[in-house]
C-alpha cells in the first residue's frame, strides 16, 4: 500500500517536566508534519496518553514522524511490533535523525536497519544502566548513599517515641519535631 499519499503526523516525547520538546516540535514542524502530538513520560512508562492518541489518530496513506527512535519506542520488541502495527494499517514511520534519517524502515533493508539500530540502542541503554549501578555499588561500599537526607536522626526518633509513650498525638509531635505526620509515620513504623 501507497503510504505516501497522507499527512505527516509528528509524535514527540520527553522525558521529564523539566525538559522542553522544543527541538523535537521545531524539526517536526520544519519536516511538514500536520499535526504533533506530545508526551511529557519517561520511556519506560508505558502510560504515554499522547502516542495512543496519535496512533487513534493516523489513517491509511499517514506517516508518524519522530525526531529520534528513542522518543518513539525503548525497547526492540516495543519498536518491531510498533512499526509492524502501523505497516499493517497502510501508515509510514520516518525517523527525522539518526541512524534510520536516510532509510525507509517499511522495506525489507529498512526493516533490517531499523532492527539493528533499535538492538543498538536497547544495548547502549542496557550498559548506561549497568555503569549507573555500578556506580551507586561503588559510592554505597565507600560509605556514600544517594537521595534525599534522613530527616528523623536518632535523638528525634528518641523523643518522638517518648512523646508518644505518653499519649502525644502525631500532630503535636510533628509539629514539634519540625517534620511531617509522614515522616513520622514512617519512622515510627520502621522501628516496629
Amino acid at each position: 500500500m501507497d503510504t505516501t499519499t497522507g499527512q505527516l503526523i509528528g509524535y514527540a516525547r520527553v522525558s521529564t517536566d523539566d525538559q522542553d520538546a522544543q527541538l523535537q516540535h521545531a524539526a517536526l514542524a520544519e519536516a511538514d508534519c500536520a499535526r504533533i502530538f506530545t508526551d511529557k513520560a519517561s520511556g519506560k512508562n508505558t502510560e504515554r496518553p499522547e502516542l495512543a492518541a496519535v496512533l487513534d489518530y493516523l489513517r491509511p496513506g499517514d506517516t508518524l514522524c519522530v525526531w529520534k527512535l528513542d522518543r518513539f519506542a525503548r525497547s526492540l520488541i516495543d519498536l518491531v511490533t510498533m512499526v509492524d502495527g502501523l505497516a499493517a494499517r497502510g501508515i509510514g514511520f520516518k525517523v527525522l535523525t539518526g541512524a534510520l534519517a536516510s532509510i525507509a524502515p517499511n522495506t525489507p533493508d529498512g526493516r533490517l536497519m531499523l532492527q539493528v539500530v533499535g538492538a543498538m540502542a536497547e544495548f547502549e541503554r542496557s550498559l548506561i544502566k549497568d555503569r549507573t549501578r555500578a556506580g551507586l555499588e561503588a559510592a554505597k561500599a565507600q560509605g556514600r548513599t544517594g537521595g534525599r537526607p534522613t530527616v528523623m536522626d536518632a535523638d528525634k526518633l528518641a523523643a518522638a517515641k517518648a512523646r508518644k509513650a505518653q499519649g502525644e498525638s502525631v500532630t503535636a509531635i510533628a509539629k514539634a519535631l519540625k517534620v511531617s505526620r509522614a515522616t513520622l509515620y514512617r519512622a515510627l513504623a520502621d522501628v516496629g
